[in-house]
């Protein structure tokens, strides 16, 4: 059963002069006291997040020594290879940094690994294309803090190696001519949580400064920006807020970006964006292009200038996400199948599963959809050349990351982040890799950790919700981890009317609540299970989120159900 976490009780004193200085309700107020806005001057940074409160990017570790050697390379007309991961972030990144140097600067190229033949981070082939090519430099992007043994590589053959990566650096780092890592223990950068494409952003923005370069040409690409950001799961606070909250106005006007206005085009999308626009919709098709083939067809589409050329790559982009969908919604239900099937797997306190015919690009996807049924830490492996490889997905709280490194004699090599990892290992690895990591993760993992969780942030009577309210809220975004979508609870709630069900799994109803008076149409997600008891007419107390409803022009709000919890000794009125 989900837990419902209530929010803890503000200092008073704070919430009445917060509410007073910025005229809110203490409802409000209180909720933007719990998130750390506690003063005007707090609230007017987090209201209005303005872009000159970045910090100076000569505060990162090497930033310097990178801007040193990008201005030499630029001066004496070197090749530069643009070098990225092939997800959103690292597409992102590549198509932020070409796409910028490229206009100052006419000898450069572009660089992703094919996901399945190079595998995850600078590659041996890539390096050996570099200097085929005659690279003097690379600038790696989203990668690059673990590859020591292709840095050296580089290094041998006379290449230059900047690396820009935001993942969790080893104890001993690559020689690389400069490493940009906010997360290295010698960077003393103040803000730790940027995405990859943020720190290939830092790094032109403190070219810009050296060299004199309006800064808005930079914040031309803030749109690309926002999408890593926001596809990459960093926290939405700090930095990324201001640089999403640009970004997001950036991309409704991203028209003259051909390509990446195409791709928006294809989603329907119009008007403003959400952390959750770009997340659901956007991410997902960037992200098909290197699931299903190759990511150079993402950035190929985010720095194109042709608008048929656009349109062409968008509609290849749309079909490589329609098949991907398909194959991962398979893969999905053979491993629900495979655990359900059996005793012992159902009862483990982790999943690790492999199969060699399940598609390298998509296992990922398939781990958090498994954990949305059986919530605990997970790796799905298929296999990869004469290796397997696996992606992780962890649940709130527990550090999957630190979970795989105790199990490093096991692999070859693994990387990533709290709650995300991929790896490769040998095959005959994998049965030790499972009971070695069901015995690393029982040490540490509690009942806290798999017990999926609903944070409250105010208990409120449905009479409290008007546009008034919703439009204060409104300005709260953008939401994401850190400053998520604020969750209401209101008690003693009941049906009026009809329940209607839609598309066989999701719920569509009025609710009410006892002694009130207003009326909400809400809508339940895959929760078709609570309606025998919601048509006993039963109260239920709810928790929600509220949300805008424009249909033909009519605007309303409605609820988006996240969990209820039935109270049968009442009956509705």
């Amino acid at each position: 059963m989900t837990e419902w976490i209530l929010p803890k009780t503000p200092d008073s004193k704070l919430v009445d002069s917060l509410s007073q200085s910025i005229n809110v309700n203490e409802v409000l107020a209180s909720i933007l006291v719990n998130r750390g806005v506690s003063s005007f001057e707090s609230a007017k940074a987090f209201f209005r997040p303005d872009l000159e409160q970045l910090h100076d990017p000569f505060l990162m570790h090497d930033m310097d020594k990178a801007v040193e050697r990008l201005t030499h390379a630029i001066a004496n007309n070197e090749k530069i290879l643009v070098y990225g991961d092939y997800d959103v972030d690292g597409t992102t990144s590549v198509a932020l940094v070409f796409g910028f140097l490229s206009e100052i600067h006419s000898e450069i190229d572009f660089y992703i690994p094919n996901r399945y033949t190079e595998g995850y981070g600078l590659s041996k082939e890539g390096v050996d294309w570099a200097y085929e090519k005659e690279f003097g430099l690379i600038i790696t992007l989203d990668c690059g803090i673990k590859a020591n043994e292709n840095i050296k590589k580089a290094k041998d053959y006379g290449i230059d190696v900047i690396v820009c990566d935001h993942h969790n650096p080893p104890e001993n780092l690559p020689e690389a001519y400069a490493i940009l890592d906010p997360k290295k223990k010698q960077c003393n950068y103040p803000y730790k949580e940027l995405s990859g494409c943020g720190v290939g952003f830092k790094l032109l923005h403190a070219f810009c400064m050296q060299q004199g370069v309006e800064e808005a040409k930079l914040f031309e690409f803030i749109d690309l920006l926002a999408v890593s950001i926001a596809a990459d799961i960093v926290p939405i606070t700090g930095e990324n807020r201001i640089l999403t909250y640009h970004g997001l106005k950036k991309l409704a006007k991203s028209q003259h970006k051909i390509g990446l206005h195409s791709l928006i085009r294809s989603t329907g999308m119009e008007g403003t964006f959400t952390v959750s626009d770009v997340v659901f919709k956007i991410a997902p098709r960037i992200n098909a292009a290197g699931r299903m083939e190759h990511a150079k067809t993402a950035v190929e589409l985010l720095i194109c200038c042709d608008p048929e050329e656009a349109l062409n790559l968008s509609q290849k982009i749309n079909g490589q996400n329609s098949s991907r969908r398909e194959i991962d919604t398979g893969i999905t239900e053979e491993i629900l199948e495979q655990i359900s099937s059996d005793e012992k797997l159902v009862h483990s306190k982790t999943t690790v599963l492999y199969n060699e015919n399940w598609n390298k690009g998509v296992i990922g996807i398939a781990a958090s959809r498994s954990i949305e049924k059986y919530y605990r830490p997970t790796i799905i492996l298929t296999k990869s050349g004469d290796k397997a490889t696996g992606s992780a997905r962890s649940v709130e709280g527990f550090d999957i990351h630190s979970a795989i490194e105790k199990c490093a004699d096991l692999l070859d090599q693994f990387g990533g982040h709290k709650y995300a990892a991929g790896m490769t290992l040998p095959i005959e690895n994998i049965p030790l890799l499972q009971e070695k990591f069901e015995v690393v993760v029982s040490e540490s993992l509690t009942e806290e950790h798999i017990r999926p969780k609903i944070q409250i942030d105010a208990e409120i009577n449905l009479d409290h919700i008007n546009y008034k309210f919703f439009n204060i809220l409104k300005q709260m975004e953008p939401f994401g981890p850190g400053n998520m979508t604020p969750v209401f609870l209101s008690r003693n709630c009941y049906v009026k009317g009809h329940i209607n069900v839609i598309k066989e799994k999701h719920l569509k109803f009025m609710a009410k609540q006892s002694g009130g008076s207003a009326g909400f149409q809400c809508l339940a997600f895959n929760m078709l299970s609570i309606m025998p008891e919601m048509e006993e007419h039963q109260h239920f107390d709810m928790a929600y989120t509220i949300e805008e409803n424009n249909f033909r022009g009519e605007r309303s709000l409605q609820l988006y159900v996240k969990d209820v919890k039935f109270n049968s000794s009442t009956q509705s009125e």
